[in-house]
């Protein structure tokens, strides 16, 4: 007996490698498809600003503002009820808090506010900004910094955007660019908390839930604004609002939160810094503003900055 034991121990020794070579394929499949969710949500807030502008063609400041929440969270809340989404947990509700605050109260009335005064191109000086603030406030939350070759190509990135986008206002800082400034803290605050609740949680329940938390704010200035504000239904004001409610509030957090529960919050608040550009080709397409023969230029270093970010690990 004891022979035949001994000879079969060599037997089970080689099964033990092939152990861990099966997670492979499913972890590339999860980063390629966190990236096109990731990518999908980018896409839709490129169109935020023209939609806005459309908006605001009938709606006023305050009205767009409060009527783009109420409609989103009525949309949101017919999602949760439909699903019988259970309630969040105890200890998630503080961050679903800030994503409220961030992403449906303060990036929709600050960014809607400087665009009275400031272009599309102008404003989009706050998305070229955003990945790098984005991935500050996660690294903060979860003590993990990324690489330096991460760090390095998304600050090349990210000054790459900023100086372009500044030059076309010559430089000049105006209250509309402090309005920037304070949407761009609160909406990387917004982001980086729910990327990291779409760990855990489905990441349409993440914007959903916290679209709803911000409803009785919405819904109190919607009130007051379509009563002091004239409002006219052209079709641009009423397809802009519907853009900006159903989409910028909440369908497009729907991908966005899932490509970064993929992939990581980090990693996909990089692909943001093609966000500029796709707003500036719309805010030409759409507005009629003018382009630049710099956009080639600064869209082939951007690109370049996101596939090595994309590719660099982490710590």
């Amino acid at each position: 007996m004891t022979a035949q034991q001994s000879s079969l121990a060599p037997v089970a020794t080689p099964a033990t490698p092939a152990t861990p070579v099966a997670p492979v394929a499913p972890a590339t499949r999860t980063f390629s498809s966190g990236t096109l969710y990731a990518a999908l949500g980018v896409v839709s807030f490129s169109f935020s600003f023209p939609g806005t502008m459309w908006a605001l063609d009938g709606f006023g400041p305050w009205s767009a503002i409060g009527v783009r929440g109420v409609l989103a969270a009525v949309i949101a809340f017919a999602a949760l009820l439909i699903t019988r989404a259970p309630l969040p947990a105890r200890s998630d509700w503080p961050a679903l808090v800030i994503v409220a605050g961030g992403c449906a109260i303060g990036f929709p009335l600050l960014t809607t506010l400087a665009l009275q005064t400031s272009s599309t191109a102008n404003s989009a000086v706050v998305i070229g900004v955003l990945p790098m603030a984005t991935a500050v406030f996660s690294a903060i939350l979860t003590r993990r910094s990324p690489s330096k070759v991460f760090w390095a190509a998304a600050g090349v990135g990210a000054a790459t955007v900023v100086v372009y986008t500044l030059s076309q206002n010559h430089g000049v800082p105006t209250v509309a660019d402090l309005y920037l400034f304070g949407a761009l803290l609160v909406c990387a605050a917004g982001y980086a908390q729910g990327g990291r609740l779409s760990a855990r949680m489905p990441g349409w329940r993440v914007i959903a839930w916290g679209v709803v938390l911000a409803a009785p704010v919405n819904l109190a200035v919607a009130l007051w604004a379509v009563s002091n504000e004239p409002v006219h239904l052209t079709a641009k004001a009423v397809i802009g609002m519907a853009y900006i409610a159903g989409i910028s509030q909440f369908g497009g957090f729907v991908v966005w939160y899932k490509g970064m529960g993929l992939i990581g919050v980090a990693r996909a608040s990089q692909l943001q810094l093609a966000q500029p550009l796709l707003t500036l080709v719309w805010a030409v397409l759409l507005l009629g503003e003018q382009f630049t023969a710099a956009v080639p230029l600064t869209a082939a270093i951007v690109l370049a900055c996101i596939v090595v970010t994309q590719r660099a690990r982490t710590s």
